[in-house]
């Protein structure tokens, strides 16, 4: 087997989240979860952004914000994603490529547009997501690079794009590539609402072998393993993966590989101003240090920094020089 020329190559929704501060009666008004994140349509789209306030426009995406975290802190990284040939498209393809990660998928033409995600972010940093997926929807298996899987250490994929049924299918064909190759899989649950729908599907690849690094939030081990003590969660699902990452907010992180336990807190903010992206960072931490062969210990604690930095400020791209900061914090 050849050594890989790339560190992580993902699959995701390529999306532009537009943001925006607001009150929480606004949340209650337009009835959202707050602290969710809801699939819209186009008429909810657009009736949602007619009732934010002044916004920002930033490219988003789950795995691609991990892909953003890892090619700053020096990974190099790919990105498989479907956009529109329009000017959100256009805006998500620069933003990615202007941030040293390769970018190969054509746009597709016509209708759905790109991808957006509406945010609002309450006084507490805390956000509620409303999601429009349009074109990301329709990544088709044709458009992977099956040589640029394999030819990666790491293929990540997000739960979210588990949903639809065509990025599914091009999911399922990557994790084949890459497995065919001898390359690791790693796997984000995105959100607990995926794993309502799609949890048996989750469970049958996690015990299938197919998943290598798992990455969860508490409330996300809760639901796939019915199992609401965290505790009893970590001992029920980690003897069925190889390594498990399950971030627990305020109260830091767990990683645990061969029965082995890893636990950091969280690290220290002085103020928390937008929750968008932690758990992409705290991947993309965790992923730098595996891949540069670091302990679960040390790739916890690159998690916790890149998750620090990316709550101290609106969006979800790093906005600090993440390399020294983790000289910085790490030494």
């Amino acid at each position: 087997m050849s050594a890989p020329t790339t560190d992580v190559i993902a699959i995701g929704n390529a999306i532009v989240d537009v943001m925006s501060p607001c009150e929480d009666a606004l949340i209650e008004k337009l009835g959202m979860t707050r602290g969710g994140m809801t699939l819209i349509d186009t008429d909810q789209a657009h009736a949602l952004y007619e009732a934010m306030g002044p916004a920002r426009e930033i490219s988003g995406g789950s795995a691609a914000n991990t892909l953003a975290g890892l090619a700053a802190l020096g990974a190099k990284c790919a990105f498989i994603g479907q956009v529109a040939d329009d000017q959100l498209g256009e805006v998500f393809a620069h933003d990615i490529r202007a941030g040293g990660i390769s970018f190969a998928t054509p746009a597709r033409a016509g209708d759905p547009p790109t991808a957006r995600c509406l945010i609002f972010v309450t006084p507490d940093g805390q956000r509620t997501m409303n999601t429009f997926l349009g074109a990301s929807q329709f990544l088709p298996a044709a458009q992977l690079d099956e040589a640029a899987i394999a030819d990666a250490a790491v293929l990540y994929l997000e739960g979210y794009l588990w949903d639809p049924e065509e990025p599914r299918a091009a999911m399922r064909r990557a994790i084949a590539a890459a497995r065919g190759a001898g390359r690791k899989v790693a796997f984000t649950l995105s959100d607990a609402f995926v794993i309502a729908r799609h949890g048996d599907d989750f469970r049958a690849l996690i015990d299938a072998g197919e998943i290598d690094i798992l990455f969860a939030n508490h409330v996300e081990l809760a639901a796939l393993t019915g199992l609401d003590d965290f505790d009893a969660g970590l001992a029920a699902l980690s003897p069925k993966v190889p390594t498990l990452v399950v971030t627990r907010s305020e109260q830091g992180a767990v990683a645990v590989s061969g029965g082995l336990r890893s636990e950091v807190p969280a690290e220290p903010v002085a103020k928390v101003i937008d929750t968008t992206g932690a758990g992409d960072l705290f991947a993309a931490g965790f992923l730098f240090g595996h891949v540069r062969g670091r302990s679960d210990a040390e790739s916890l604690r690159m998690g916790a920094i890149a998750a620090a930095e990316i709550i101290s400020h609106y969006g979800a791209r790093p906005e600090a020089d993440l390399q020294a900061l983790m000289v910085q914090k790490l030494g």
